[in-house]
């Protein structure tokens, strides 16, 4: 079995708290998963904790090649 790239763990959110994720994850064509990584590494950078990017593959398409 692969090795997992990601902590997985339960979160317990307000539903209002929820759907804004959502409204703000949808209106940046991203998940609310990924929003709330997002939110949370701005959080952190806010408060001056630097959070080095995991080394773990991107998923998704490639970004185009300049010609």
């Amino acid at each position: 079995m692969p090795v997992q790239s990601k902590k997985a763990f339960a979160l317990r959110l307000d539903p209002a708290l929820y759907a804004a994720i959502e409204r703000l994850a949808s209106a940046e064509l991203r998940s609310a998963n990924a929003e709330i990584e997002i939110l949370l590494r701005e959080a952190l950078s806010r408060r001056g904790v630097s959070v080095k990017q995991s080394d773990a593959p991107k998923r998704g398409r490639p970004p185009k090649k300049e010609s």
